[in-house]
């Protein structure tokens, strides 16, 4: 059983490094088909769900879906352990069968994963508790099922950038922490330093609150006009800050996604009247 698992992970990752529109640690969107995004998982299997229903994929092969922060939340064992690594198996599944369709961020619950640091969730410190289910389901082949996870992690994009100028990455630098921020991380290998405190996919993964000067900084840096983040709890499922940037959650029964058309340009009062509750998908 743990073999399976490890080669499934290991068929994600090489999904992830092969993907036709992946350039180096970017996925590079054209100008034609449609998008839809989630925001945070967490764990969250219905919304995964509803999310996956909602793109249609098979129906819709010029449609992609991205996917961010599967792991830490959801069911847990009977001894309080995190069940949500089931979930990203079924992730991965998802992505073996759209490859080129599928792409899954890094969020900052994936680079504690990476480097076994501890990330608190509802006041539980998540490695621990997922660890120790993994502990109970696979015995003595947990710690290889656990470095397949980590390796699988590693292996995702930063960040998906859009023709039409949006950008979609788990959160953005700190305002504070903007010029130690090397834009060059995205067109070069990564290292598990990068993932480490103060090392750029760190920052890239656990900025918040986001000022609007900084934001036209960072639109500048990269290129694009409008930014699309996760990382930050919405009770609503979504927020506005400033003039461009969309905050998505989709780990919660008022969580949400956003579709856009690739081929059109965007405004953030655009892309809040193309938000989708994820309740209302069936």
């Amino acid at each position: 059983m743990h073999q399976t698992t490890i080669d499934l992970l290991n068929r994600g990752i090489r999904a992830n490094q092969t993907d036709r529109f992946r350039r180096v640690n970017l996925v590079c969107l054209p100008a034609n088909g449609s998008l839809v995004i989630g925001g945070d998982i967490h764990g969250h299997r219905r919304n995964f769900e509803r999310l996956v229903t909602f793109a249609d994929l098979g129906s819709h092969p010029d449609r992609h879906l991205i996917l961010q922060e599967i792991i830490h939340g959801g069911p847990e064992d009977d001894a309080g352990g995190c069940l949500s690594y089931q979930l990203l198996f079924d992730a991965v599944r998802l992505k073996l069968s759209f490859p080129d369709q599928v792409h899954s961020v890094m969020g900052n619950h994936d680079t504690a994963c990476i480097n076994s640091t501890e990330v608190m969730k509802n006041g539980k410190e998540m490695n621990r508790a997922m660890a120790s289910a993994l502990e109970r389901e696979f015995h003595e082949a947990s710690p290889d099922v656990r470095l397949a996870i980590r390796q699988f992690l590693f292996s995702q994009p930063l960040a998906v950038r859009c023709d039409n100028r949006i950008w979609i990455s788990h959160s953005l630098p700190h305002d504070r922490c903007a010029d130690q921020f090397d834009p060059g991380i995205f067109d070069r290998e990564l290292r598990i330093a990068d993932c480490e405190k103060p090392g750029s996919a760190y920052l890239l993964t656990w900025g918040r609150r986001h000022g609007q000067a900084a934001l036209g900084r960072m639109a500048q840096l990269l290129g694009v006009d409008i930014f699309v983040l996760g990382h930050q709890p919405q009770p609503k499922g979504w927020s506005r800050s400033g003039d461009n940037l969309i905050i998505l959650a989709s780990d919660h029964n008022h969580g949400c996604l956003l579709q856009i058309d690739l081929s059109q340009t965007y405004t953030a009062t655009d892309l809040v009247n193309s938000l989708v509750p994820l309740a209302s998908v069936s």
